[in-house]
């Protein structure tokens, strides 16, 4: 799909699930596109980098979407357009798709005849961007952490503006990835140590954090089961027609196709959802069919289960907790907080106990999906909770 003369940029890296959501996205609108860095010259991606910054201070502008007290600007990926569109968000960035690059092959988030699908497909949307995001980041730093080489991978994307520094900057991005796992919810058990690795690898455990291992791999367990029936039985997760939802499953478990151990773990234990995951990796969207009817039957119940009983406690624990840092004066959230122990909180997910930090781009997430669900007709939700009756976002 990329090619030397495209004119739109997608600015980031192939490691970043959120940066193989929106590719496959732009593939699927048949929007050609050039991968940077590791398309791009040292000029190129200077002026990219430069770009970046510029938007990040406000001295460039947005054009979607608009940027809120309650937003954090993403590590990756940007999208740059040929008119000086600015966009961010890979959520954001596929409606902005719909309503500027017309629907010649379908809508990713329009769906005119069904709120109700609508609503699940940003259900599942929103739980694969921040839990599943969890889920991944995990696998590669703990369940593959001797066989992954994302720190090489990534130099290997910079190589242009980089030069000779690759294994300084290997070595730095996974040093660095892997003290950021308890901010990702990533936790390991006091003590925990994988024998052969080196220590600046090991999955950190952190002192007054209760360790996450058990959930997350059960977790991502769950969903790898819930999923492969589901596409065994049909191409998409709710039909014959490609969605945001499935961009964004994609783009969590895509993530960890790159990771030897965890990709051998997923087709194992869900070869359906492997070959998958490679379809959409591949560009291959031969199985939508324009203006086939969205399916809600049995098949997704495990999904829907799973997500309630973990994303749904989160978010509550996570907005209250901000409120209440908040209301007691408190200003730094989010990443920057984690570091500083500032507006740090505890919670139970089904038995099991975490602490994390209020973090505002999830209470951004949690309210939308509130009012989403708030905005459906009375029929609708009882016919939701009919099929699905953990499915209500209180």
């Amino acid at each position: 799909m990329a090619d030397s003369q495209a004119q739109w940029i997608l600015s980031g890296s192939k490691l970043s699930p959120f940066h193989l959501k929106v590719a496959a996205m732009l593939k699927f609108k048949g929007v050609a596109f050039r991968d940077l860095p590791s398309q791009g010259s040292f000029l190129e991606n200077s002026r990219v980098n430069a770009r970046t910054q510029l938007l990040k201070l406000g001295l460039l502008k947005l054009t979607y979407p608009p940027f809120t007290k309650l937003d954090e600007f993403p590590l990756v990926p940007f999208l740059f357009g040929p008119n000086g569109e600015n966009l961010y968000d890979s959520s954001a960035i596929a409606l902005w798709l719909d309503k500027n690059m017309g629907a010649k092959k379908g809508y990713l988030t329009t769906f005119k005849d069904s709120k109700k699908i609508n609503f699940l497909v940003q259900l599942v949307d929103e739980y694969f961007d921040e839990f599943g995001l969890y889920m991944v980041h995990h696998a590669r730093w703990k369940i593959s952490a001797k066989t992954n080489n994302a720190g090489q991978y990534l130099a290997n994307e910079m190589s242009s503006t980089i030069g000779p520094f690759q294994p300084l900057v290997a070595k730095f991005f996974s040093a660095r990835q892997v003290r950021r796992c308890p901010y990702l919810f990533s936790v390991a058990p006091d003590g925990y140590k994988i024998e052969g690795l080196l220590n600046e690898r090991q999955p950190p455990s952190r002192n007054g954090f209760s360790e996450t291992h058990t959930l997350l791999e059960q977790s991502y367990l769950n969903i790898l089961l819930a999923l492969e029936p589901i596409l065994s039985a049909r191409p998409y997760l709710f039909g014959h027609s490609f969605n945001l939802a499935d961009a964004s499953v994609y783009g969590q478990l895509g993530m960890n196709l790159a990771d030897p151990t965890a990709a051998t773990w997923i087709k194992e234990t869900a070869p359906n959802v492997y070959n998958w995951l490679n379809r959409i990796h591949q560009g291959d969207f031969s199985y939508h069919k324009l203006g086939s009817e969205y399916i809600v039957d049995d098949l997704l119940q495990p999904l829907f289960k799973e997500i309630s009983r973990v994303f749904y406690p989160l978010m509550e624990f996570n907005e209250a907790a901000y409120v209440k840092h908040k209301k007691a004066g408190e200003k730094v959230f989010n990443e920057a907080a984690f570091w500083k122990q500032k507006s740090l909180y505890s919670g139970n997910i089904d038995g099991h106990p975490f602490v994390s930090v209020a973090k505002t781009f999830q209470v951004k997430t949690w309210r939308k999906l509130k009012n989403v669900w708030a905005e459906l007709d009375e029929r609708s939700r009882s016919e939701l909770i009919e099929v699905f009756p953990d499915i209500v976002p209180v």
